[in-house]
């Protein structure tokens, strides 16, 4: 037999759920091409957070400064963190978070993991999943939600979604807005999670709602799971008036990704220190350690005010600008089309809704694909919602993270290619 022939093995019945690939897989897959293999491709689909340079800067100056430490360097690439993570990065995020949470959080609530997906893939096969005898599940209250979330669990059907109320704002903007009435929480309900603000649509649900949200969850006795990747306290992109909230029954998970630093994969759980415990554990099985660039290039940053001002007076108007520059490109080139945005509450991305649209957005993105510009179809944004609801067939994701003569062509093209099909 040749040494280059391939080989059919066995699976067993977890290598056969993840060989065989889901909507996270071709969302990282078309983001690598688009952005190391394709660059004339108009990207407009992933997460990559923009190339802002003042912030690339910042951290390029941090990390030169830091590297000229031969001790610094040699704890950074040469020595395996602990399991919960770097401790003096955790001691400076636990000030924080007690300063803007009013409330004592300590290094023992924080653990770090390699990146927020991993976290999530751990805790929710820790929460959820086969329990003894019963089937449990992660509820989402509000869809559409992360499409990461979709495909991570180690049985099928781990999560259940309620289908949200639409809420009109005027001829192009929608809302849409939990069903609190719809909510069921029941005995094989594991957590609730929801994104603040919401990847894909940038909705941040009010003070308020999330605060009923926590309320239902304790007094059920399950946690509420807060993805707060594009939220407070970093990098805080919430354009309307929001507040950090967070009690002893809230797991949250915060990232350094979207400050710039996806490369570095950090991912941060905030939680009672008994969950700390058990995540860490798990982590260490999986990773061994977690890695040490992200803690280490930031906790100078984070103890002395600068990465939050960096925040405030880079990275935010960076993106509340560019948004602003995008809704004014998709009004003026979809004008005549029955089309609605979301309406832009946070995060990086627009959320276009096509009513009555003559295919489905999938094939919308391919035909958009086909002329070079890459978005992402809204169907992968549904996880766990059991009914057919043409809606989930209307949608596609934007990001506004390019430059913006790429956002021009790209909105460009998705005028021509949307009106051709009404």
């Amino acid at each position: 037999m040749s040494n280059t022939t391939d080989r059919s093995w066995r699976f067993s019945n977890f290598g056969e759920r993840f060989k065989a690939g889901a909507s996270i897989v071709e969302l990282m897959q078309d983001l690598g091409d688009a952005l190391n293999q394709n660059p004339d491709l108009i990207f407009m689909g992933g997460g990559n957070p923009a190339h802002i340079p003042e912030v690339e800067q910042a951290f390029a100056n941090e990390l030169h400064q830091l590297s000229q430490d031969q001790n610094w360097l040699r704890s950074c690439l040469g020595v395996y963190q602990s399991p919960q993570g770097d401790e003096q990065f955790r001691q400076h995020l636990a000030q924080l978070l007690s300063t803007q949470l009013k409330q004592t959080i300590t290094p023992e609530h924080i653990g770090i993991s390699n990146g927020s997906q991993s976290a999530f893939f751990l805790l929710f096969n820790m929460l959820a999943g086969q329990a003894k005898a019963q089937s449990r599940h992660i509820l989402l209250p509000l869809v559409p939600e992360y499409i990461g979330y979709g495909d991570v669990g180690l049985n099928e059907h781990l999560f259940h979604a309620v289908r949200p109320h639409i809420k009109l704002i005027d001829k192009h903007r929608f809302k849409y807005q939990v069903d609190f009435a719809a909510l069921d929480i029941n005995d094989q309900t594991a957590a609730l999670c929801l994104s603040r603000p919401t990847n894909p649509t940038g909705n941040v649900i009010t003070d308020t709602e999330l605060s009923q949200l926590s309320d239902i969850a304790a007094s059920r006795n399950v946690p509420l799971i807060l993805d707060g990747a594009y939220g407070l306290p970093f990098p805080d992109l919430c354009f309307v008036d929001a507040a950090m909230q967070w009690t002893n029954n809230t797991i949250l998970v915060l990232s350094l990704s979207k400050l710039g630093l996806p490369g570095t994969r950090t991912g941060i759980v905030v939680a009672a220190p008994s969950m700390i415990k058990a995540m860490t554990h798990a982590n260490t099985l999986v990773s061994l350690a977690n890695g040490n660039l992200g803690p280490h290039l930031c906790r100078n940053m984070l103890a002395d005010g600068r990465l939050m001002a960096l925040c405030k007076n880079a990275i935010k108007p960076f993106y509340r600008l560019r948004l602003s520059q995008l809704l004014k490109l998709l009004d003026t080139a979809l004008a005549g089309l029955p089309y609605r945005i979301h309406e832009p509450e946070g995060a990086i991305f627009v959320w276009i809704w096509f009513e009555d649209l003559p295919i489905s957005s999938r094939e919308l993105y391919e035909k958009l694909k086909q002329q070079g510009l890459l978005v992402l179809a809204g169907e992968y944004f549904f996880p766990g919602l059991q009914e057919n609801w043409q809606h989930t067939h209307e949608c596609l994701r934007l990001s506004y993270a390019q430059p913006l003569d790429r956002l021009e062509a790209g909105v460009t093209l998705l005028a021509k290619v949307v009106k051709q099909l009404y």
